[in-house]
């Protein structure tokens, strides 16, 4: 049996193949962090998100989103019940690999990548303001985490908004591949390193699985494994959208 890329598929996975290139090399180049950056800094905004989504979705309140100077960040929201702590938990990690999945599809399925990366800045935006600044001065929370979550908001926002509006066709689409291939990488690294923080080996760290350890009483590496598969599960239905039928016999 033979598998081919199908052929509607084969330019938009002619940029993700580059996307996923530049993003594995720069990895191996010294001092290339610097030009990671902002797509971390992208990728914690998604993963933060996901949590204030989730928030909202299960009738809870998002208190504060805050994104750190070394690409960390934290999201306070009210609990509600047991699913609902669970939801909000689980949507960092998953959240940012869909998301990378979502861009994906889109690019995949002939979505301008002009409307990818003007619909990216509008979400960055959003999450910006309304939970990086305006919620957390409604809600009386902690406001140290503001000055920078707003600034890279920003910058972000200013940048997806000038690749959407002059970048060439074949520039904006490199650029919203590569967002998606960043989210798909760093949620698969991301993982990995709690993974290693969720060993019952390591000390107890205050992350996501640990969090779903409290709700549920079931050890943080469960979660973390559970939420590897999940990962792996969205990235392979992703990748098989690539893949066309077989090649027919002659």
């Amino acid at each position: 049996m033979t598998v081919r890329v199908a052929n509607g598929a084969r330019p938009p996975a002619a940029s993700v193949l580059l996307a996923a290139v530049v993003s594995i090399a720069l990895w191996f180049i010294p001092y290339a962090a610097i030009v990671n950056y902002p797509f971390g800094l992208f990728v914690t905004f998604i993963h933060e998100g996901g949590h204030a989504v989730a928030a909202i979705v299960t009738g809870n309140s998002v208190q504060s989103l805050s994104v750190a100077m070394n690409g960390s960040g934290e999201t306070y929201t009210t609990q509600g019940g047991m699913f609902s702590q669970m939801l909000i938990a689980s949507a960092g990690y998953v959240g940012s690999m869909a998301f990378g999945a979502l861009l994906l599809v889109l690019i995949r399925e002939g979505i301008a990548a002009r409307i990818v990366l003007a619909g990216s800045c509008l979400l960055v935006l959003a999450l910006t303001l309304g939970f990086g600044l305006i919620e957390p001065i409604v809600a009386g929370g902690a406001l140290s985490g503001i000055p920078f979550t707003v600034v890279a908001g920003a910058i972000l926002s200013v940048g997806l908004l000038a690749l959407a509006r002059f970048a060439s066709p074949q520039v904006a689409a490199f650029f919203a591949s590569l967002l998606a291939v960043q989210c798909v990488l760093n949620a698969l690294l991301d993982l990995k390193t709690l993974f290693f923080l969720s060993s019952p080996f390591s000390a107890i760290a205050q992350t996501d699985a640990q969090n779903m350890a409290n709700a549920t009483h079931i050890p943080a590496i469960f979660w973390t494994v559970l939420w590897i598969a999940i990962a792996f599960g969205i990235l392979w239905f992703t990748m098989r959208l690539y893949v066309g039928s077989r090649a027919a016999r002659v």
